[in-house]
């Protein structure tokens, strides 16, 4: 109970200060975020300094995947109507939540968190976006999606 205590409080920390640096920093871009156009997938390469391929591609929906050069991907889900309803990381380091939640960033950082087990994943459930983070140092994973913006027969398991 003590360590899950201690990681959300780190992990807190680091959400804010990413957040303190982002707004410093970035105040005045555009990213493909949650919820957002897709047609800004290029400024999260270079904003990540990171390489882009089209990672699958369904008749309602793309997937993007940025690689970070410190080994952090980041999967940006873009419904055919070019909306960017999920994204997934996975890596040895956190992305900036900032970036890839954009809008949706404040709510998940201000919601009441489900209950942890343990070492369990960090989950936000609202009825407008889902965030779900877990892992360690040099490991980890999460997903986050607007449960609204999803397409029309595609479930919620394909972001991850």
């Amino acid at each position: 109970m003590m360590k899950s205590s201690r990681f959300s409080k780190v992990l807190q920390w680091w959400l804010r200060s990413v957040s303190i640096v982002s707004l410093t920093l970035c105040a005045h871009s555009t990213w493909a975020a949650l919820g957002r156009d897709a047609g800004s997938v290029e400024q999260d390469q270079v904003h990540m300094k990171a390489a882009l391929r089209l990672a699958h591609s369904e008749p309602a929906y793309l997937v993007h995947e940025l690689k970070t050069p410190t080994g952090t991907v980041v999967r940006e889900y873009v419904s055919s109507a070019g909306k960017v309803f999920g994204v997934a990381w996975q890596g040895p380091w956190l992305p900036d939540f900032r970036q890839i939640l954009g809008d949706y960033f404040e709510p998940v950082m201000q919601a009441p968190r489900d209950r942890r087990q343990g070492r369990g994943p960090l989950v936000v459930r609202q009825p407008h976006v889902v965030f779900q983070s877990a892992g360690h140092m040099r490991s980890f994973f999460g997903r986050a999606y607007v449960p609204d913006l999803l397409p029309k027969g595609v479930s919620a398991d394909v972001v991850q």
